[in-house]
């Protein structure tokens, strides 16, 4: 019984992994759309959005979707997104 459950949760862990990997992309792009639209930001607020959309990029090409999804949610709270 302990290997079935240990079974199943290493297959739910794999398939969040996945839905995290999509939901970079469509994140980026809408933090580039958003930024195409020139947002009434500070300065400071749009560095941070540029700075958090960098390394959530980066954070997917790593493959730590977790963290990329986690960073790139900051810059959209700041966009308003």
């Amino acid at each position: 019984m302990k290997i079935r459950s240990l079974f199943v949760a290493l297959a739910l862990a794999g398939t969040t992994t996945g839905a995290f990997a999509n939901h970079c992309p469509a994140d980026m792009k809408a933090i580039d759309e958003a930024l195409a639209k020139k947002p009434t930001l500070t300065t400071a607020q749009l560095e941070e959005v540029t700075k958090l959309r960098a390394e959530g990029e980066a954070f997917h090409k790593a493959g730590k979707h977790k963290d990329s999804v986690e960073t790139l949610e900051k810059a959209r709270k700041l966009l308003g997104i």
